[in-house]
This record gives C-alpha cells, sequence and structure tokens, in this order.
C-alpha cells in the first residue's frame, strides 16, 4: 500500500489504480478524484437506499460511479448531464433526497498540482503526473464539499422508452416516442451521409423515368416543371407553365432562352420521389399558423405565403432554423417582430431539386410536425384601453413642459388603440402607486409609464409600480436607445416602463416592445435576450423605420 494515501471505500489507493487502470485504460487523476467523489456522496446516503447518480460532466467522472455502484450507463441509473462541472450526486430513486459531491477549488492550495490540472494552467503534457497523483491519494475527501440536495420532481419520473415502430424512411426499429421518424433520420446521426459518387447535396439524383433529351426530340412532351426565363433587369418569370405540352413554335423560343436540352418523362416516376410543386404545397402548409395563407399554387416551384390580416408577424427561429437543416429544402421569410398589412408577402418555400427524394420529404415534414408552435404566424392585435401616468417632479410642478404624452398617444393609435388618460405625477412613491391601481381599476389593460427609470436616488418609479402590486417585472433590455426599459404586469394589465430616451428619440424600445403587449405576447428575459442583435438603432438622418436594422 502507498504510505499516506486514503482509501476509496473498501478498496486501498494502489487497487482502486490497478481497477482505473483495467476499467479506464490509464489511471486518470479525474478517475481516481471521482473515487473518493463516489464513496463520499455513499456515506451520507442511509444504508439500503436505492439510488442513482447524476454526473455533472461527461469525463472520467461517469467511470467511478460505474465501478463503485450499482449505477450505470446500461442501466439507466446514471444520468451524464454534461454541464462541465467536477461534481457528481446521489439521490433516492423515490423521494429524490441526496447529497451533491464537488471538488472544491477553495480547498486547494495555490501552488498545487492539482489546482493546476484543475484549471488547466499547463498543458497536459508538462504536469506532474506523479505529483498530482500523490496529492490526490493524500487529500482524499478532504478537498471535496458536500451539500443536500433535493431532485426536481419533473426529474423524478420512470423513464421509459415506450412503445417501438418501424422509421418510414432507414426501416429500423426505433422508440416513437421521438416522433414519426428516428432521430437519426431527422438529421442527428454523426456520419457523414455525403459519401458517393455525386457531392452530397450538391448534385441531386433523378428519377430513373426522368431523362434529358435535346430540345427538338421534346416536342409533342409536357413541360415537367415552371421553366424561368429572365430579361436582365427588366423581367423574370415563368415562360413555360408544368404540364404545357412543347410545341414546334416553341423550339426557338427555348433556344433563345439558353435550353438547349429538357427534361422528359419516359415512364412511371415512383412514390419515392416527390416533386417540387408537391413539397412546395406541403411546406406551406406545414409552415403556417394563424393569420398565414398561401399566396396561391406553386410557381416556378415555388409557394408564397401572405398575411391573411393586419398583424405582429411571428417566426418560430429555432423551428424555422431545424427545417432549413433538412437536406433539400428551404424556407425564407421577413423578419420576425414586424408589422404587417393584410396581403403582404411575409414568406416563401421551395424544395431545391426539381424532386425531392421521398426520405428526405419525409425528414422535412418531420421537422415541421415537432414543432410546438408554428413556425410563421400573424398576431392580430388587440384594441387596448391605454393608461399613461408620467412620472417626475418637473413635470409634475410645470418647469418642464410635457412632451411624453403626445408621443405615446401617437404610437398607440397607430397601433390601433387609444389612450384611456394621461396622469402626471411626481417622483412620489405613493402617489404613483395609488395613480397606478386608479388607472387600473378604469379599466387599462395597457399602463404605460414614462421616465423615473434610471438609477438616481429620485427615480422611484419602480419602487412606486412594486407596492401597486406589479410583478413578473424585467428591468433592463440589451436595446439602444431604451436600455431602462421595464416590462410587466399588474393586475390583468400589461405593464410598459418606457425611459425618458423616448423624448430625444424617433424610435425605441418602446417600438419595438408595445406590438408584443398589443399582441398579448409574454415578453421573457430570454425574449429580450435575443433582440441585443440588431438592438442598435443607427440614428439614421432619413429614418426609414421599420424598415431598417432596428430590432431585427
Amino acid at each position: 500500500m502507498t504510505q499516506g494515501f486514503r482509501n476509496i471505500g473498501e478498496h486501498t489507493f494502489d487497487e482502486f489504480v490497478e481497477m482505473a487502470t483495467l476499467f479506464h485504460n490509464y489511471p486518470a487523476p479525474g478517475l481516481i478524484l471521482g473515487g473518493y467523489m463516489v464513496e463520499e456522496a455513499k456515506r451520507h446516503i442511509p444504508e439500503g437506499t436505492l439510488y442513482e447518480a447524476i454526473a455533472e460532466t461527461a469525463w472520467c467522472l461517469p467511470d467511478a460511479i460505474q465501478m463503485l455502484t450499482p449505477c450505470t450507463i446500461g442501466n439507466g441509473w446514471v444520468r451524464v448531464m454534461n454541464f462541465g462541472l467536477y461534481a457528481m450526486s446521489l439521490f433516492d430513486k423515490r423521494t429524490g433526497k441526496g447529497v451533491r459531491v464537488w471538488l472544491d477549488m477553495h480547498k486547494l492550495a495555490e501552488d498545487s498540482e492539482l489546482l493546476t490540472w484543475y484549471l488547466k494552467r499547463k498543458p497536459k503534457h508538462e504536469q506532474d503526473s506523479d505529483k498530482l497523483l500523490r496529492e490526490i491519494g493524500e487529500a482524499g475527501a478532504d478537498i471535496l464539499s458536500v451539500r443536500p440536495i433535493q431532485l426536481r420532481a419533473d426529474l423524478l419520473v420512470k423513464r421509459s422508452k415506450g412503445g417501438i415502430g418501424e422509421c418510414p424512411v432507414c426501416h429500423e426499429a426505433y422508440p416513437t416516442v421521438h416522433g414519426p421518424i428516428c432521430r437519426s433520420c431527422k438529421g442527428e446521426n454523426p456520419y457523414d451521409n455525403s459519401l458517393g459518387d455525386a457531392p452530397g447535396g450538391v448534385v441531386y439524383p433523378l428519377p430513373s423515368a426522368i431523362r434529358t433529351v435535346a430540345a427538338e426530340e421534346a416536342m409533342g412532351r409536357e413541360v415537367l416543371h415552371d421553366m424561368t426565363s429572365i430579361d436582365p433587369g427588366k423581367s423574370k418569370g415563368a415562360a413555360f407553365r408544368k404540364g404545357q405540352v412543347f410545341d414546334v413554335g416553341d423550339l426557338c423560343r427555348l433556344q433563345h432562352m439558353g435550353r438547349n436540352n429538357l427534361y422528359v418523362e419516359t415512364g412511371e416516376v415512383g412514390e419515392e420521389w416527390v416533386h417540387e410543386n408537391d413539397c412546395a404545397e406541403a411546406f406551406a402548409k406545414g409552415l403556417s399558423g394563424e393569420g398565414v395563407v398561401s399566396g396561391g399554387e406553386p410557381h416556378e416551384g415555388k409557394v408564397t405565403l401572405k398575411a391573411a390580416y393586419d398583424g405582429l408577424f411571428r417566426v418560430n427561429t429555432d423551428a424555422l432554423y431545424a427545417f432549413n437543416l433538412c437536406p433539400g429544402v428551404m424556407a425564407a421569410s421577413r423578419n420576425g417582430w414586424t408589422m404587417v398589412k393584410e396581403g403582404a408577402e411575409v414568406a416563401g418555400t421551395r424544395a431545391v431539386p426539381l424532386y425531392l427524394q421521398r426520405a428526405d420529404f419525409v425528414r422535412a415534414m418531420q421537422a415541421l410536425e415537432a414543432s410546438d408552435t408554428p413556425i410563421f404566424s400573424v398576431l392580430p392585435l388587440r384594441k387596448a384601453q391605454v393608461g399613461v401616468l408620467i412620472t417626475g417632479d418637473e413635470v409634475f410642478s410645470g418647469k418642464i413642459e410635457d412632451r411624453f404624452e403626445e408621443i405615446i398617444r401617437k404610437k398607440v393609435t397607430a397601433l390601433g388603440s387609444e389612450v384611456h388618460r394621461a396622469i402626471i405625477v411626481p417622483d412620489n412613491r405613493d402617489m404613483i402607486r395609488d395613480n397606478a391601481r386608479a388607472l387600473l381599476d378604469e379599466g387599462c389593460n395597457i399602463i404605460i409609464t414614462t421616465a423615473g427609470l434610471s438609477v438616481d436616488p429620485d427615480d422611484v418609479t419602480r419602487h412606486g409600480l412594486v407596492d401597486a402590486g406589479a410583478h413578473d417585472m424585467l428591468y433592463g433590455a440589451p436595446l439602444l436607445p431604451g436600455t431602462m426599459t421595464l416590462i410587466g404586469k399588474i393586475g390583468t394589465a400589461r405593464l410598459l416602463g418606457v425611459p425618458a430616451c423616448a423624448l430625444f428619440f424617433k424610435h425605441t424600445s418602446l417600438d419595438l416592445i408595445l406590438p408584443r403587449l398589443l399582441a398579448d405576447v409574454d415578453v421573457t428575459r430570454d425574449d429580450l435576450a435575443r433582440m441585443g442583435e440588431g438592438g442598435m438603432c443607427l440614428g439614421c438622418a432619413n429614418c426609414t423605420f421599420p424598415k431598417c436594422p432596428f430590432g431585427k
């Protein structure tokens, strides 16, 4: 036995190093340290407890758990939640009560090899491995910290594969809880699918029933797809439409278009292929949510989507991204969170090749079906009664003329609502509270406060609103101008705090957030964080808002 080294459970340090070498291929410091962590956690678990484990890193620590407990990745009793933290927990399978153990860097000497290893202060080949293992063995559990935990209720639910079905794309068995097709066929597989004679995603295959012939040989046959004619700088459109029959008189026109060869159908196209028009129609239907309608039949292989009525255009960005990751398909739209008029074009979709393979079509449709909310929708704005609460001693006393009411009223009425009443109050917490409640009692379903939102000691607007019952409040947004914006609720009404910058800039956070509140959309901290990119107004001399990058 190595002298002075702590045992790891029932094993001596040397025994565990040998075990680790057999299991892990070499005695990794993280695995040896993990041994002490697991045994320390077990020491705090009552004897006879049936427990499970969580490893908060994917490196080494899961192996220590599997070596020293009944919990393995194979039996599902170890969950690897890769937070990148060198910590683990054991918890009662039934109650979720347990302990979390972690390597406490504040218990490590500043000049220790352990701290150098933990913080990666040196490349691995420059670290002293013998010294590192010696420090781990001598310290044992002394460099660890432990605290009690309670697992979240949703994580205590028994996990199950559920039903098993055959994937319609790859024809392998998979858990049907993953959706209509398996996760691999959704595009999550780790393998390069571009191997073959043609570069993947660049040269698409065609059905065997489709072949290329010289234009003069195509006379009397049906056009297989809309054929575009371009007159540079003047026009672009379909010179021939799908289903049209080529006539001898079309030959000169085709040659003028530079079409010397054409596709013709020589037999039945199998079910394993989907024509671009059929793809576009299916995609358009799957993409469209409330307030979005198809602009008509496919034109040049594309379907355009339009707004069914005036409102706020919303894009499910993550779902659109997932759809566009599918091979051979596309959907493009205008920016989300912009106001649109009835009949305005908001998006377009199509397949890239003339014929999309059925497997890729199914994958794309599954991506659409997997989304909890529609990818494109138009949210109607309600006709709200807006109460305006203008704060500031200087305005209340008449030393400065109020300009806020005019600015707010103009923006509110432009969006189809009206200002019920505007009240001017001083920087007085109680008066802000009382008048906010008064506006609420008068039936205002949106309350807009102005100014009093900076860091000055006289700015007590937030305090008064809290006293009035404001809740779910978010203060501060990555927007310029408009950083000190306040969003929340008060009673059943939406609450928007507009900073003083609205007096000096034509467009601010007010223009970006007010439409969302009128559409009755909850604005979350995540929503605000995403607004950072594009959240800086450029202050253009010739302002074209909203046709500009601000808020996009």
